[in-house]
């Protein structure tokens, strides 16, 4: 998964200095004006907490809030549990949510509460370490969205949101194993890097997610989840019971895959039983998992979170497209990258339309995916594709 690490990062409290609490840049997000440090050069040094990369990720929050009003019979209440310089709760607040702000940075906090009152907003701010607060207190919703790894904050937030928990993941490396041993340990789980890696780094995410809330008797339901450039983001939305936990269990399994052919399944359960090669080239398979197998969105709350973008967001457009891409994105599990069969094939691509259309005609599914131009999802598998691509 393709990552952004020497870029403008978005940090949590734990990055933040003391005495670096140099405010000299207004940024103005949705309705709302908050101010940053600026440094000299943006992304260099360790006082960079504000992210404009990550604008979109806010904005899709704003309309994932809004749709969230619409599904659950109680929201009111809302915490940006690691929130830096504020911007998620300020901008939750102008949407009329009983915001809490949480940073165990004093800095940070000094910001948030300058944020809120800049806006005119109403809001709690707290000077803590999240998980702490977050084995306190329940909220509607929890939105965490920390530097790295979400997985030390886990535990403590599946129990502390009542019906949706939204979670940003930056450690995309680990996550898609590209950096494997990190990532069994973040995750407990085994992840491969593959050509569908932003795909892996999702279901690694959404798997360990799941596996942590069924040990509080929790389900999850992821209703949006997307992997945008360096980060994945997903909203869950969380029911308790012991049976829907073991529903939400039987949704895990594994994926295998080989390198050579290309060629991979998947199967449900928390055991892995691959095949002892590849049916179709003899070859060793590779194993990942457990990971999330089933759906990464709710169809029908997708719809509403497009629908609830408006234009006064800054990445209004972009955020319609992603929606839609979203929307019609296949479930399964895997992709498979146009270039690469190509290459295997010793030719030229062709245009994604006319090779998803061939797909269609041969009676696959096909759809592309929301994270690349060549990418595409298929029930083919590759000898399926192969003769559906080249049947004259």
């Amino acid at each position: 998964m393709d990552s952004e690490d020497k870029t403008l990062r978005h940090r949590s409290a734990t990055d933040l200095r003391p005495g670096r609490r140099d405010v000299d840049m207004r940024v103005t997000e949705g309705s709302v004006e908050i101010e940053v440090p600026e440094q000299p050069e943006a992304g260099i040094g360790d006082g960079v907490f504000y992210n404009p990369v990550q604008e979109l990720n806010r904005d899709l929050t704003v309309a994932v809030l809004r749709a969230a009003r619409e599904r659950f019979e109680h929201a009111e209440t809302y915490l940006d549990a690691t929130a830096a310089s504020g911007v998620r709760g300020v901008r939750a607040a102008a949407e009329g949510w009983d915001v809490t702000l949480c940073d165990r940075d004093e800095d940070a906090v000094e910001l948030c509460r300058t944020n809120l009152d800049r806006n005119g907003l109403a809001g709690e701010v707290v000077n803590r370490n999240v998980n702490a607060l977050m084995h306190e207190r329940r909220f509607d919703v929890v939105d965490l969205d920390p530097f790295g790894t979400p997985i030390p904050f886990a535990d403590a937030a599946v129990r502390s949101a009542i019906d949706l928990l939204a979670v940003t993941a930056t450690d995309t490396a680990p996550l898609c194993g590209a950096h494997f041993e990190s990532g069994v340990r973040s995750y407990s789980a085994v992840p491969r890097n593959t050509e569908y890696h932003r795909e892996m780094g999702v279901r690694i995410l959404l798997g360990a997610l799941a596996r942590t809330a069924a040990r509080y008797d929790r389900a999850i339901t992821p209703v949006t989840t997307h992997a945008t450039k360096h980060y994945v983001r997903t909203y869950l939305a969380l029911a308790d019971g012991a049976t829907v936990a073991n529903r939400a269990l039987d949704e895990l399994g594994h994926v295998h895959h080989c390198q050579h052919c290309l060629w991979r399944t998947h199967e449900r359960g928390l055991i892995a039983d691959p095949p002892a090669e590849c049916p179709n080239c003899g070859e060793h398979l590779q194993t990942a998992g457990p990971l999330w197998l089933g759906p990464v969105h709710d169809r029908e709350f997708l719809e509403r979170v497009g629908q609830h973008v408006d234009d006064g967001m800054g990445t209004a457009e972009e955020a319609r497209e992603l929606t839609e891409r979203l929307a019609a994105e296949l479930a399964t599990p895997t992709h498979y990258d146009q270039h690469r069969l190509a290459k295997r094939w010793g030719e030229g691509a062709m245009a994604m339309d006319d090779f998803l259309e061939r797909l269609r005609n041969a009676g696959h599914e096909a759809s592309r995916t929301h994270y690349g131009g060549t990418t595409f999802k298929t029930d083919a598998d590759v000898t399926g594709i192969d003769a559906a691509i080249h049947t004259d």
